[in-house]
């Protein structure tokens, strides 16, 4: 058993390493660093959908199998749709702009291997898909309803928050304010926070509530909320956003990060600047 975990590791790693090579010849040969996430948005959805299926012994594919390969795949396919929809309206990502301004003349070598540690640094997200979904017990459980319900309201969550900014920004009179309506007035950032809710899904799917200790390998599923917590609120995601809308922004987004909270949901607090 300790050879199929180590050898859907391996097999995880190696086709992520390929996606995201074809997403730097796509950056490459359009100029538009966007399309990085989309194809790392249905990179990820299609690597963990197929190692959800992944027969062991050559069974076909169980219950729990089908129910985390179509939570991955929606998941996949509701992101990246969207991320598609907003990189067909800009010509280059900022945030990737930046860096490639940053690196110059090395900026397609650097950004070659900025894709490849992405790669990597998906594998813990596809492994707590794959242990999740190769949970040992037979019928499905309450838990793995309760991950359904999880994934749900988080998918249902970014998509709110997502339709909230795209609203905001598509009205006339809001140029060059700072959008804190609806899920926006309660956490600076609602589709990260709902992103990295999601990932709750796995770990409450992988490990066994009843018998906690009968499947150990279903831990490796906390590693999924713990490194996109990491990397939404600490590396790529909040910090290079915020840095751009204090430049674009200015006092009024310093005035939105002091009634607003960061990440988790919060009533807003009292404005400290006016």
């Amino acid at each position: 058993m300790t050879g199929l975990y180590l050898g859907a590791l391996a097999g995880i790693a190696v086709a992520l390493a390929v996606l995201m090579a074809g997403a730097w010849v796509v950056q490459q040969l359009t100029g538009n660093s966007g399309w990085v996430d989309t194809i790392w948005t249905f990179s990820l959805g299609l690597t963990g959908a197929v190692s959800s299926l992944w027969p062991i012994d050559g069974a076909a594919p169980d219950a729990r199998q089908w129910l985390v390969a179509v939570l991955v795949a929606t998941w996949s396919l509701r992101l990246g749709s969207h991320i598609a929809a907003r990189t067909r309206h800009i010509t280059d990502d900022p945030r990737y702009a930046a860096y490639a301004a940053q690196w110059g003349t090395d900026a397609p070598k650097r950004m070659f291997f900025f894709l490849q540690n992405q790669a990597y640094g998906t594998i813990p997200l596809v492994f707590a898909i794959f242990v999740a979904a190769h949970a040992p017990a037979g019928s499905l459980r309450l838990q793995d309803y309760l991950g359904v319900l999880i994934l749900i309201v988080a998918i249902a969550g970014e998509g709110l928050s997502d339709a909230q900014l795209k609203a905001f920004r598509e009205n006339s009179a809001n140029k060059g304010k700072v959008c804190d309506a609806g899920l926006w007035r309660w956490s600076r950032h609602p589709n990260y926070f709902f992103q990295w809710f999601g990932w709750l899904a796995y770990p409450v799917i992988a490990i066994p509530f009843a018998e906690p200790l009968s499947y150990l390998w279903g831990y490796a599923a906390l590693l999924a909320p713990l490194f996109m917590y990491w990397i939404l609120v600490y590396v790529t995601g909040i910090p290079p956003l915020e840095e751009q809308m204090l430049k674009s922004r200015g006092d009024r987004y310093r005035d939105y990060q002091a009634r607003t909270s960061m990440f988790f949901p919060l009533p807003p607090r009292r404005s400290a600047t006016l």
